[in-house]
């Protein structure tokens, strides 16, 4: 699989010498380190390079890699519209993975619960009991005891 000039690498001085220097100085994620031998392998403007870019297979024998990685580093670098930063790093994660259950006003109704007076015929609240009775107010999720007491914990409250 040769490499195909639909996704040329042309990196400016500045840039070589960024990514020089991440692969041969201080201590960098490997990904990084990886993605920016790929990007000078494939570099097109490179001063000591006599004749065509290498091929992609050779490319990635040279950088260690597997070919798909080569690949994917070239399409990211178009994709990116040649931001070498941006190719190299980790994309930020614009949202988690699953959404909270304990928000601040649910924090806020937790507290003020257990705040409030206990049931009748018990000294104090209890976690469980906690537990128990944010179950039946609605506009509460269903929240495990262990949940509860972290809530609590995080805000330096001792249920009473």
């Amino acid at each position: 699989m040769s490499r195909t000039k639909s996704r040329p690498v042309a990196l400016s001085p500045a840039e070589r010498q960024l990514l020089t220097a991440l692969t041969r100085t201080g201590s960098h994620p490997a990904q990084q380190v990886r993605r920016a031998r790929i990007l000078l392998e494939l570099d097109e403007n490179s001063p000591g390079r006599h004749g065509p870019v290498p091929a992609q297979t050779v490319v990635a024998e040279r950088a260690g890699v597997a070919v798909d990685t080569v690949v994917k580093v070239s399409k990211a670098y178009a994709d990116r519209g040649g931001d070498v930063v941006a190719t190299i790093t980790r994309k930020k994660r614009a949202t988690p993975p699953v959404e909270p259950t304990v928000t601040g006003e649910v924090e806020a109704r937790l507290i003020a619960l257990a705040c409030s007076a206990p049931p009748e015929g018990k000294d104090r609240w209890s976690l469980r009991l906690l537990e128990k009775h944010v179950a039946l107010i609605e506009d509460i999720p269903d929240l495990d005891h262990s949940t509860i007491g972290r809530v609590l914990k995080k805000r330096n409250f001792a249920p009473t």
